[in-house]
């Protein structure tokens, strides 16, 4: 099957967050099952530079009528096969400073509905034979950034050939890409297109509900989460269309990249180990904590955070809960950058207690590794997770997560319960309330587990050896993308 993937993002050329381990992983799954799969990127510098061997395919224009080349060439993945891919060069919209989104001063750019509207219209070009070497039979876009492709394929006028299917993953349904409606006109759509039934959404441009309105199937990053998302808690205001829509929305649970995150073969933690061989994680603790400045006791509980600094992810509980945690012996090693105050409050907080407490703002993927090497506990008390990666990496690489049981968080990690326990199924601890008291009680759950020696290598066992491999995920899309075509 020809499939195209598209999306902003790709690790390890350019991420922000879990969108890019997904975008840099299913293709690679797709591959290994022996199917045709390409990538469409935007002309950010990071991809740019990172695409091998790029020669130009076609030019084409935007509908606002800017003309754009189009490039293909190969991303070159160290022990894997090259990612074929394409990249829209148009560095006047792409080579700019700050993040993809947002410029130096975390302001959105005010052309993001152009920047973001040209990856789906070139999708769609592709679609017509834009490449007059290779058609993909599907288009798989990916969060709010991609998701006027459906939308495109969907009004594209027949021209005889067959349709080409296609499908919108939904990666946090929070982050929706709205714009103010007079940019509407710049899109190349048709009236009807801008209607409650289309990308409408309270008098605004939504790219979101594009992708909802129009794909042929949805699917989102966990189980939990597709049935989060058509509740009014959790649905954002689109719970209405996705429970319109749930004959064609399905939950797949993402996986981890085995080739990037294993504590046996990762060159990024000073000391390999795995299940049964173990002392290389005690010796990656203390390595740690001398590069941290954190006291160097084996036996204090490192409690470990590699996350945005937002609400969402339920920061304000760890801050809240770090006294507590470090009157009971334990450190805190946090990654991490975004809000301000979050910033200001943890920095205060290393500042006030070096030895037990670091902060480093901002985001090193040779860190994150280490901390998951060192970890004894990976803080993940989100208030909502759509699937969730850090507490995956936490598993594989025996630092437990602690998680507030919603989305993927309550799909893959099971708490340390005395029956769970008993089976040999608890991978790690988990609370209900999303509060003070909820999350306090989690920690000293931790702390409990952690003196009980025996308990706590049985179930860090127990977390290293949960299968999360691609290959299952990549087979459900698979069935996915045959629905779409059907």
């Amino acid at each position: 099957m020809r499939i195209l993937q598209v999306s902003a993002e790709l690790f390890p050329l350019l991420k922000t967050g879990g969108l890019a381990d997904v975008a840099g992983a299913l293709p690679l799954a797709l591959l290994a099952a022996g199917q045709d799969v390409r990538v469409l990127l935007p002309g950010f510098p990071a991809i740019v530079a990172g695409v091998a061997d790029s020669e130009p395919v076609a030019e084409f224009a935007a509908p606002w009528g800017e003309r754009v080349r189009l490039r293909f060439g190969r991303i070159p993945i160290g022990g894997a096969p090259a990612i074929p891919a394409y990249v829209i060069d148009a560095p006047w919209l792409y080579d700019r400073p700050g993040n993809p989104y947002e410029d130096p001063s975390r302001q959105p750019y005010g052309d993001n509905h152009r920047r973001f509207a040209l990856l789906g219209w070139a999708a769609a070009q592709l679609a017509r034979d834009l490449d007059p070497d290779w058609r993909p039979e599907i288009v798989h876009a990916h969060d709010w950034h991609a998701g006027l492709a459906p939308a495109y394929l969907a009004f594209a006028q027949p021209d005889g050939r067959p349709r080409v299917g296609s499908v919108f993953t939904v990666h946090n349904l929070a982050y929706q890409g709205l714009f103010a409606p007079w940019h509407f006109s710049e899109l190349g759509l048709p009236p009807a297109a801008f209607s409650v039934n289309g990308l409408e959404f309270h008098g605004q441009l939504s790219f979101m509900k594009g992708g909802l309105c129009f794909a042929d199937r949805i699917t989102t990053v966990s189980p939990t989460y597709a049935h989060e998302i058509q509740t009014p808690e959790q649905g954002f205001g689109l719970d209405g269309l996705l429970r319109s829509r749930s004959h064609v929305l399905s939950g797949i649970l993402n996986a981890v990249d085995d080739q990037v995150w294993n504590p046996a073969t990762d060159t990024l933690i000073p000391h390999r180990y795995d299940s049964r061989r173990m002392p290389g994680k005690a010796r990656c603790k203390a390595a740690l904590q001398d590069e941290l400045g954190l006291a160097p006791q084996a036996d204090a509980p490192l409690f470990v955070v590699v996350s945005r600094l937002t609400e969402q992810k339920g920061l304000h509980l760890v801050l809240e809960g770090l006294d507590a945690l470090v009157a009971q012996g334990g450190q805190l090693a946090l990654l991490g950058s975004g809000d301000a105050d979050l910033e200001a409050a943890f920095r205060q907080r290393a500042t006030d207690a070096p030895r037990s407490v670091s902060v480093t703002l901002g985001y090193s993927e040779p860190l994150a590794h280490r901390l998951f090497g060192a970890g004894d506990v990976t803080l993940v008390p989100s208030l909502f997770e759509p699937c969730g990666l850090t507490q995956m990496y936490g598993l594989k690489y025996g630092s437990l997560p602690l998680v507030h049981r919603v989305g993927g968080l309550a799909d893959t990690v099971v708490d340390a319960t005395l029956e769970d326990m008993a089976s040999g199924d608890a991978t790690g601890l988990s609370f209900d309330a999303f509060d003070a008291a909820g999350y306090a009680r989690a920690v000293r759950r931790a702390f409990a587990l952690y003196r009980r020696s025996t308990d706590w290598r049985a179930v860090r066992a127990n977390a290293m050896r949960r299968p999360a491999d691609w290959g299952t995920a990549a087979a459900r899309y698979l069935d996915v993308y045959a629905e779409a075509l059907s």
